[in-house]
């Protein structure tokens, strides 16, 4: 629609002037703009707290936001029907090659948090959950770190000097903290919002590896210079159909470049120190926790667990949304097995008031949320989220038959010429060892062969 009205900062709900940066987002993309920026825009001390986002490797996100003043349309999309709200918590976007504004927003002593959402797989790691040092790439920003260190007494360039961006999101990361090491800045909190357990941890792991690399010095520094967060993130965010930009035009008399859609239920857990200060997100739902392990493998297991098998299943037997997938009977067998194998896990946190808004949510089928969304970087999610109930089902001598039904249905989907035990070996080694795991798995694939959709997974 052209010739809608263009919007003004001065339309949003907080008060002149445009809150301070005080986060720094590295992804930039629909789920952080659904989740933390929306939580960040809900707390009520949201006028102190400005987001300044980076993308990833694709700089469009940041441009065409950056054209809006930062300000977008979250569409909360319900089984009723929409509700539109302005979002206006990310104050400045920058495609995530723009070193300069990298380094100038890392220096400021007001930011106090950097918050990731890079996707699992944009972390780098190995089989092991440590720092993959045989990436090409992550080798190459060791390098570069190491040059830039090298070359400065600070480690990390001054204002002005010419540098190549990173290539990894880590990378990135380290060398921002490299120029608040450099500038003197207080203790930032780093805030992964990525579906790996233990996030926090795991991030803390990797990047003090890298900094090892890079100097030893940096890395004796990074306790110093920062914490790690860990979290559990939840709210479906699906792409954007071709329609959904003139019907959101036409609601709200705006032709929003680059709106977002999402589901009404949103969650966030977050475990960990915060030495410079955070929003007050508790005030918009957030819930902070000592022990976020359960909180985090319930979401990951049972929702993006079963996303994860409804991905690789559904396409085979006609599907293309979660909830076409989901309302085909075999398929929701398929789900409640890996549901209930999951739940025998999670003795410590509620499953059956869960499963059941996971059931609703999962059927709304006015969020489109496509399948071939969630197959990308399927093997990293079947290993963190169908593996780890797999291993614990089989260590409680139970046969595991649900985690092997969805492992059977990705081994299907994308490697149906391999051997199982051998596809089975690059996401568990112990795994693939056990035998009669292997029985289990092999007479899942037997029983999976392509079908009509409402025949039994």
């Amino acid at each position: 629609m052209t010739g809608a009205p263009r919007l003004s900062r001065a339309a949003l709900p907080h008060p002149e002037p445009v809150p301070p940066v005080r986060i720094v987002h590295l992804g930039l993309g629909a789920f952080h703009r659904s989740h933390q920026a929306w939580y960040t825009a809900h707390a009520d001390d949201a006028a102190g707290w400005g987001i300044a986002a980076f993308t990833g490797r694709r700089p469009g996100a940041a441009e065409v936001l950056r054209a809006q003043q930062g300000v977008y349309t979250l569409v909360e999309r319900g089984g009723d029907g929409d509700r539109f709200e302005l979002i206006g918590s990310i104050v400045a976007a920058h495609p995530g090659d723009e070193v300069d504004a990298l380094l100038r927003t890392f220096r400021s002593p007001e930011v106090a948090l950097v918050t990731l959402t890079i996707t699992e797989a944009g972390y780098r790691l190995g089989p092991d959950g440590e720092l993959d040092l045989g990436d090409t790439e992550t080798l190459a920003d060791i390098a570069l770190l190491r040059d830039t260190v090298t070359g400065t007494s600070g480690g990390a360039p001054r204002a002005g000097a010419a540098l190549a961006a990173p290539a990894t999101a880590l990378g990135r990361l380290l060398l921002g903290l490299c120029a608040r090491r450099e500038a003197g800045a207080p203790p930032v909190a780093i805030v992964p919002c990525d579906n790996l357990p233990e996030n926090g941890r795991v991030l803390e792991r990797a990047l003090t590896r890298m900094a090892t690399e890079v100097q030893p010095d940096l890395a004796a520094w990074l306790p110093r210079g920062a914490s790690f967060v860990s979290t559990s993130v939840d709210r479906i965010t699906p792409r954007l159909d071709p329609d959904d930009r003139p019907a959101i035009a036409a609601a709200t008399g705006w032709d929003d470049a680059t709106p977002v859609v999402a589901e009404p239920f949103a969650d966030w857990v977050l475990s960990g120190d915060f030495p410079s200060g955070r929003p007050r997100w508790e005030s918009a739902g957030a819930r902070f926790v000592d022990d976020i392990a359960p909180w985090e493998a319930r979401k990951l297991w049972m929702l993006n667990g079963a996303h994860t098998l409804l991905a690789a299943a559904g396409p085979a037997r006609g599907h293309v949304t979660v909830a076409e997938a989901f309302a085909d009977p075999g398929l929701r067998a398929a789900v409640d097995r890996i549901w209930d194998e999951a739940a025998a896990q999670l003795e410590t946190v509620e499953t059956v008031d869960y499963r059941r808004a996971l059931a609703d949510r999962f059927a709304n089928p006015r969020i489109v949320h496509r399948l071939a969304q969630i197959a990308e970087g399927s093997r990293t999610k079947v290993r963190l989220r169908i593996v780890p109930v797999a291993l614990a089902e089989r260590s409680a001598a139970r046969p595991a038959a649900g985690c092997a039904a969805a492992i059977a249905a990705w081994i299907a989907a994308e490697a149906p010429d391999a051997d199982p035990r051998d596809a089975l070996r690059e996401l568990s080694p112990e795994l693939a060892a056990d035998e009669r795991f292997v029985r289990t798995l092999r007479g899942a694939l037997a029983a999976s062969a392509p079908s009509g959709p409402t025949q039994e997974a």
